[in-house]
Parts: C-alpha cells; structure tokens; sequence
C-alpha cells in the first residue's frame, strides 16, 4: 500500500518530499556536528550556561533550516524545468540551436575567457558539448526522457548529500584546527587549491576517508529518496504545479535569507565559542567571503575626524596623518639585520612562559642573550597579520590585511627606511610566494623576493605541500646572504618559516618527535630546531658579529577563546638578539608587534620621517599598549583594558585579571566609550583606516 501511495503522489508532493528529507539530513547532521564541537572543545574550556547550550542548538538549527532551503535552489531549478514543454517542435529546435551556437561561441569564438581561466574555459566547453548532446538525444527520442530524468535526479540528490556530509566532516577538521566556523582562512583556502589539497593529503587519511564518505552518502541518498523517486513520471504533469510550488519555494526563501540576517545580532554573545556553536559554517563562509573589506566609517565607532586626529598626534608627538621625524643618535649603526618570523609560534610552546615539554631549547636559551619581550602581542590570527605588522607598522586593519588587497601600492615601510640607509632588503619564503599575495606585496614595497621557485633541486632536501622544511629554507637564506654581504652593503633578510604549521612533517633523524606523528609539538619542536642550526652556522660567518637577529611568532597557533579576543592566544615570543652589539634585557610590559622593528630602529641609533604608528618601547614617555584584531573585532589594550571596537558600532571593554592558571584572563566590565582607552582605541583604528588603507 505505500509503494503505491508512493506512486501516486502529484509533482508539487514529490518536490516537497525531497526537500523535507534534505533539509531534515541538514538540520541532523547540524546537530551531531555541534555536539561534536562541544565534545572536542570540553565544556570547561567553552564556558558556556545552560541556556548558551539550548541557544547554540536551537538557533543553530534554525540557521541551518535557513541554509538549507537556500542551498536547494538547484534542485528547484531542475525539478521546474523537468516536463514535454521544451520538447515541443518549434521551441525544441530554438533551444538546440541555442546550445550548439553558444558551443561554438565558447571553442573558438571567446579569446578572453581563455586568458582569464584555461581551466575554466576548458570545463566550460566540454560542458556545453554534453549539454548539447544530451538535448538533442531526448529531443530525438521521448522514449528515454523519463529514465533520464530519474537518473539524474538520482545524481543530484547523491551530490547533495555528498556534499552535506563533506561539509560536516569539513567543519569539523576547522573547529579542530582553528576552533572557529568557516571564515577567511576558509576563503584563502578555497583560492589556495593546490596547496590546501595537497596539505589535506598528507594530514589526514583522505583516501578511507573518501571512501567512507561516498558509501555513507549512497546509502543515505537510496534510503532517504528511493520511495518518493518512484513518482519521477509525475513531474511531466500538465498542471499549475510548477507556478504554485515556486510561488511558496520563494518565499520561503526570501524569509531564510532575512532570518539569517536576522539571527547574526544573536551572533554578538561575550562568549565567542557561543557564537561559533550556533553559526552555520557555509552562511559564515558566504559572509567572509564576501566582507573581505570592512568601511571602517560604516561599520565601526568613530570621533570627529579633527578630534581623532587631534588624539593620535598627541599620542606621537606628530602632526598631519601621524607625521614626525625621529631624530637621529650622534652615533648612528647599519649593522645586517636579519627578521626571521616563525609560523604559529605561540609563547605558551616556551618552557619560560610554562610549558614543561621541553619544546623550545633554542629559542628559551637565546631569550637569556637577548634583548627580550615577555609580554609582546601579535597582530592577528594569520601570517599576513604578522607580515604587515612587522613591515609597515601599523594597526590591523579592518576586513582583510592589507598584504591581501589588490591595489598593492609602494608604502611607507621599515624597508623603505632601511633602503634610504643603503640596506638591500630581501625576503625568503620556502613555499611558492603567491600564496596570501606576500610575493606581490613584498615586491610591491621594494624587496627582493627568493621563494621556492628559486631553489634548485640540490637545494632541497625535503619539502611538503606547502613548501621546502625549515632547514632548507635557512640554507638558502645563508647562501644569499653570503653573497650579499660579499658587495660590503648592509642587508635587510626577512625569513618565513614554514615547517610548524600542518601536516607538521619534517626531516627525519632531526629530533625526538617522529614526523610519522605529524604533531603540533613536532611541528614546534622541529621549527626550533633549524632555528638553533640557522643561529650555529651564521655564528660561523664573518658577517655574523655586525648582524641583528631579530626572531618573532606572526601569530599564534590557535585565537579562539570565550572573549572576543583571548590575550593568551595573541601571546608571541619575541628577542633582539646581536650578543657583539646588545646587552641582554627584559622588556616586561606589554608591547605591540608594530613596535619591534621601529624598537630596534632607535636602539640603531637611526633617524627618519616616520608615520608608523609603532614606537620605540624603550622610550621614558612609552606607555604599554598593543593592537590585535580578528578579521571583524579591533582590540587595543592599554594599561589592563581591553577595548574592543565591533560591528556594527559596537565597543566592549575587558579588565585583565589574572589568575593561578592565565596571567591574561579578562572580566567583562561595563564599556566606557567617553573613557580615555576608548576614545584612543577609537582614534587610532580609525585614523590607520583613513591613513594607510
């Protein structure tokens, strides 16, 4: 009896029937993925109440209701083009003749799209031949449109739910790795295929898991829509069907999409991870990837332009957008300088700030010969955070960093200062250096730019998907450097490393951590490890005397929290060290990642024009601060608040209060936004958006 209940349903009931049953897969799955965050996460660590738990899976599910009927506008789109109509004579010829012109057009006749994506163009012509093909095959024979239509029913469907799968198991591997939904790490991802790919390949167990996926996925499809795909032949009906039904699809979806809209301002919780939970992974996605650039005017606090600028002049002693001239010492040095910026390095790795995994034995013994940060604070969450810190000193910017924007432009920068000095300046990157556009930026600012297409075979003894290992990457710097310092001009090296950052694969034999493991603590370890071969070999060369080391994180492995903006996970280690040229010292106040390099600038003794907003740390007048931001929230801790500036003209501020465990723990307290820190929190972002965007 309900074989042939299912037989007999009408059209608009079979659509139903498949939407109901995908969006109900969408919304479970939605749940078990959330339970599993949680799970991983530990209630302790989230921080969550009762009623925080009950909002994460409620609205949560609502979000992917959302999502899901969205998502369905293809299945919509086919189901309301499936029937005789296009088949009649007349409009059947019209629609062949279509296919086959624009075929053609698209193989010979369309040069710029082969400029703009040889793969795309490609795809796109093999596309339409089968489009074209399978048209004029139904066309011809009424007899096999009705198994087609099943048939491809079948595919869509199993696509659908292939993809839902993938996602969840996706979602899960990001939470894993960055304790957050989908943002522009997922987006740069998305760009970055090749390495992305390749970097999925040697992490994971892709090809099980692969398999598992698409087993699982056919069983759910078959159970899931056997019965109702029975009713195929009914979507050939005369009747008004296709109008009504896409009447009520409509509007559902229009109020999906202001329901997503809509549930954003519960999205603005203290708690981040409550956020996170309650989010929808690909809505999240589709928002990064489109809000790649914020108006700061538009979306954040703001004071009166004359009052803002009024504000950061104070601050610096400057005039105009930030305009000074640091003033030179009656001894001036150009000694080498040699920056080299470790991935992920988060100080909590160091035995000097805690850990007791013996991890770090170069970098904890160089901090005891070194000009020494114990309190210095990163920029952002990502390498190209870091990056423009160091090199153009200046707040992050709101959005994406300006590494990332396509209007590259020459900018005020360390480098420009150090060239003004006679300094050539290079950077190294041991992957290929198109990735997060740091190639084009660095080149864009005057360096030279030495990346792995500029290695030969020899010089690489061992790579991975994102790029030679660490000791490679340092044997090639010392080779450029040897022949840069052989002209007798002062060079400028700018290193970034690679190796501690996933898969975490490295060189075998080199320490006591396996890279069969593929662990973090290998990752770090081994990173540390051809930091302390990179320090024993250049102390071996006639340069090494007269050079500045200068070793500093970009960011932290991870930067979610309960607050917006967890200070422990901005936490970076960070030393000068020149054992001929500077006595060790401890810097234990709090310090920007904008300050090092203008720090080391004035302990050179050197004199510029300046409007970098980073300072000299050392200065009497200096009083502690940092900057550090996520792609939406700005936060500026002066003192022991933090304020953090939010769409949509939101400030919130925190009070660090430490504790036995967390030297950075922050309490809520009630924002001030005619206070000092808020107002100077406020001038400074909005003055650097105004200046330097």
């Amino acid at each position: 009896m309900s074989k042939m209940r299912e037989r007999n349903i009408s059209a608009g009931q079979l659509m139903w029937r498949l939407f109901v049953r995908l969006a109900l897969l969408i919304i479970i799955l939605g749940v078990a993925v959330r339970g599993v965050m949680i799970a991983v996460t530990g209630p302790s660590e989230l921080g969550l109440t009762f009623g925080q738990y009950c909002g994460s899976f409620l609205i949560g599910a609502l979000n992917d209701l959302s999502f899901a009927t969205l998502s369905m506008v293809f299945l919509w789109l086919y189901l309301i083009s499936v029937g005789e109509a296009k088949y009649r004579w007349r409009t059947g010829w019209i629609i062949l003749g279509s296919l086959a012109l624009a075929t053609v057009v698209i193989t010979w006749f369309c040069p710029a799209l082969q400029e703009f994506n040889r793969g795309l163009a490609k795809a796109l012509r093999w596309v339409m031949l089968y489009w074209t093909l399978s048209f004029a095959l139904r066309f011809m024979r009424r007899d096999i449109r009705l198994p087609w239509t099943r048939a491809w029913l079948w595919v869509m469907l199993f696509i659908y739910v292939t993809v839902v799968y993938l996602n969840a198991v996706g979602e899960f591997f990001f939470w894993d790795e960055f304790a957050v939904r989908y943002n522009f790490i997922a987006v740069d991802y998305l760009v970055y295929t090749s390495e992305v790919i390749g970097n999925i390949l040697e992490s994971y167990p892709i090809v099980p898991l692969s398999i598992l996926t698409v087993a699982v996925s056919g069983l759910t499809t078959w159970l899931l829509f056997r019965r109702p795909l029975r009713s195929v032949e009914s979507l050939y009906q005369k009747k008004a069907w296709r109008l009504k039904s896409s009447v009520i699809y409509l509007f559902g979806a229009l109020a999906s999409a202001w329901f997503l809209n809509f549930s954003a301002r519960f999205q603005q919780a203290d708690n981040m991870y409550y956020n996170e939970l309650q989010a929808n992974g690909p809505t999240r996605f589709f928002e990064a990837f489109m809000k790649n650039r914020l108006d700061y005017d538009r979306f954040y606090p703001t004071l009166p332009e004359a009052e803002a600028t009024a504000l950061v002049n104070a601050i610096y002693g400057s005039h105009g957008h930030n305009e000074r001239t640091i003033a030179a010492d009656s001894v001036v040095r150009t000694p080498n300088i040699v920056l080299v910026t470790m991935e992920s390095m988060s100080a909590d790795f160091l035995a000097r700030f805690g850990n007791d995994r013996n991890l770090t034995p170069t970098l904890d013994t160089l901090y005891n010969k070194s000009i020494a940060f114990n309190r210095m604070f990163a920029n952002g969450n990502r390498t190209v955070r870091g990056l423009e810190a160091l090199s153009l000193a200046i707040p992050p910017s709101a959005g994406q960093s300006l590494i990332k924007r396509p209007d590259l432009k020459m900018r005020p920068s360390i480098g420009s200062v150090l060239r003004d000095k006679g300094y050539r300046t290079m950077f190294f990157y041991g992957g290929k250096s198109y990735f997060d556009n740091m190639g084009p930026f660095f080149r864009s600012i005057g360096f030279d730019v030495i990346d792995k297409d500029n290695y030969t075979s020899e010089e690489i003894t061992f790579s991975n998907i994102w790029g030679v290992c660490d000791g490679d990457s340092y044997s090639k710097a010392l080779k450029e450097i040897d022949a840069a310092a052989a002209t007798g001009k002062p060079f400028y090296a700018q290193i970034m490393t690679i190796s501690n950052h996933r898969p975490y694969t490295y060189p075998d034999g080199c320490i006591d951590i396996s890279p069969e493991s593929k662990s973090r603590d290998g990752g770090v370890k081994y990173s540390d490890y051809a930091l302390g071969q990179f320090i024993a070999q250049a102390s071996k060369k006639p340069w090494f005397d007269n050079t500045v080391f200068v070793i500093v994180a970009d960011h932290c492995a991870s930067s979610a929290g309960e607050t917006e903006l967890p200070l422990e996970k901005y936490h970076i280690p960070a030393l000068i060290y020149a054992p001929a040229l500077f006595a060790p010292q401890t810097i234990d106040y709090a310090v920007s990642q904008i300050d090092l390099m203008p720090t080391l600038l004035s302990l050179l003794g050197m004199g510029y024009d300046s409007t970098f907003y980073g300072r000299n740390v050392l200065d009497s007048d200096y009083s502690p601060r940092a900057f550090m931001a996520t792609y939406q929230d700005l936060g500026y801790l002066e003192g022991d608040t933090l304020t953090v500036l939010s769409p949509v003209d939101r400030i919130r501020q925190y009070v660090v209060s430490p504790t036995a465990d967390n030297p950075f723990s922050l309490v809520k307290t009630e924002a001030d936004r005619g206070g000092r820190a808020a107002r100077n929190a406020t001038a400074l972002y909005q003055t650097s958006a105004h200046w330097n965007d």
